[in-house]
């Protein structure tokens, strides 16, 4: 592994930021959310470009010059998924769930297990026929992983051409809850695929460590969410909230950490959930959570930034050599987005939804980014940790990379259409032609 002195580390995360925000503003032009900008900046100066020169030349600290040295900025991964999940847990008040009512919430459960059963299915075939390029446990986490839907990307669109109507109205919950449901699907698969991969397949250790997973990290998030909503009562400044709210974020994500053991069992944690939770607990407890959410947004921004830039960095192009892995890779990219569709299709019409919200639903339902990479990321740890085989492990990250990139560039374009076709994305014409016929 090639250490870097602190110039270089400074330099690297120095152009790191730059490249994200430059390439950004490139792919806005295009009408291209930022993420895809960031990943596509961490590819560029990543080892097999901008990093390959570096190391060529000699000259550590320009662009990551190997895999080792983007892996290593890990602590910046986990602090940035500890507050992502933070994020969403807070999107879960209690009167909110309630107005969502029991059509979103059956709609955004069902079709994030039924695409998990389509990727499940087939990359466990794919095990069968080529085992040696798919181990189970990746078989088993992509299915996971293909849970997780993109709500900036899908929000971008909604807001950028002002969309209204019943798949809006049906759109926007489901997604906040999609990724809740994802990561407790996330936690569960995760445990089994550490289970299989350790050798230990007994059926209690399969079926229980995971449910003990997940009940241990909500418990762990609700205790910590209801610390944080009695101690922040004492503090009045905003900026102390501040702090506050990201000491307990560092406490979740340092907790999430460590294993407990149950007799012969050992137990681990969810980051993810556990930060979830937190937020989940604090936003529902704390009357100014709104105030203090507005400051962590914009305090997170830039580490945000760093954490797909990293996360594109660590994209192994050369593993795209091989035809089986481009294969899979194609594969869980189609697999995913038909599961999306029949599941929103099948799931809106067992609760009677209206026809445009059976048909287009799934459609907008298809971008993928910040949570997926996530659930990636956590593999990428477990893998150093020594808890996943290494292939396995990349294996996850490397497809989830590239179909991330491939979901960004094509999935605001879908959702813009199938709003569209829904008639609730008026055209600018149409729009100038009213106001026309209104002056008259």
């Amino acid at each position: 592994m090639l250490e870097q002195s602190l110039n270089a580390t400074l330099m690297s995360l120095a152009i790191a930021m730059i490249a994200g925000l430059v390439l950004s503003r490139i792919v806005k032009l295009v009408k291209l959310p930022a993420v895809t900008g960031y990943l596509i900046a961490g590819v560029l100066i990543g080892p097999f470009c901008l990093g390959a020169l570096g190391r060529l030349a000699g000259i550590d600290g320009l662009g990551f010059v190997s895999k080792d040295v983007a892996n290593s900025f890990g602590i910046i991964c986990d602090v940035a998924l500890g507050f992502i999940a933070f994020s969403i847990g807070t999107e879960f008040r209690l009167e909110e769930i309630r107005h969502i009512g029991k059509k979103a919430t059956v709609i955004a459960i069902l079709q994030a297990i039924t695409a998990t059963v389509f990727v499940d299915v087939v990359m466990i075939a794919l095990h069968f026929i080529m085992p040696e390029s798919l181990p189970l446990p990746s078989a088993i986490l992509l299915g996971a992983v293909a849970t997780a839907t993109a709500p900036a990307a899908t929000l971008m669109v909604v807001r950028q051409y002002k969309a209204k109507g019943p798949v809006t109205d049906m759109l926007l919950p489901v997604v906040a809850l999609d990724d809740a449901v994802g990561l407790v699907v996330f936690s569960i698969s995760f445990g089994v695929a550490r289970t299989i991969w350790s050798g230990n397949l007994d059926v209690v250790s399969v079926i229980l460590n995971p449910i003990i997973e997940v009940v241990l990290s909500v418990g762990v998030g609700a205790l910590f969410g209801w610390l944080f909503s009695l101690i922040e009562k004492c503090f009045k400044s905003n900026s102390k909230r501040l702090c506050l709210a990201i000491t307990f974020v560092l406490f979740a994500v340092a907790v999430s950490s460590l294993k407990v053991k149950i007799g012969s069992v050992e137990i681990g944690f969810s980051s993810l959930l556990v930060c979830m939770m937190l937020g989940s607990m604090f936003c529902n407890l704390c009357k100014e959570q709104a105030e203090i959410m507005e400051k962590t947004d914009k305090w997170t921004a830039p580490l945000f930034v760093l954490f797909f830039v990293i996360s594109g960095a660590q994209l192994a192009l050369d593993v795209f050599a091989q035809w089986q892995i481009v294969v899979i890779g194609i594969v869980y990219v189609l697999v995913r987005a038909a599961g999306k569709y029949v599941g929103a299709l099948g799931s809106s019409a067992l609760m009677k939804c209206e026809p445009t919200i059976k048909k287009y639903l799934g459609i907008t339902l298809f971008p993928q980014a910040g949570v997926a990479l996530g659930m990636s990321a956590i593999v990428a740890e477990a893998v150093h940790a020594g808890t996943i085989d290494a292939t396995s492990g990349e294996l996850v990250q490397n497809i989830t990379l590239f179909a991330v990139l491939i979901y960004e560039l094509i999935g605001p374009m879908l959702t813009k259409l199938a709003l569209t076709k829904a008639g609730e994305i008026v055209p600018k014409v149409q729009v100038e032609a009213a106001s026309d016929d209104d002056d008259e």
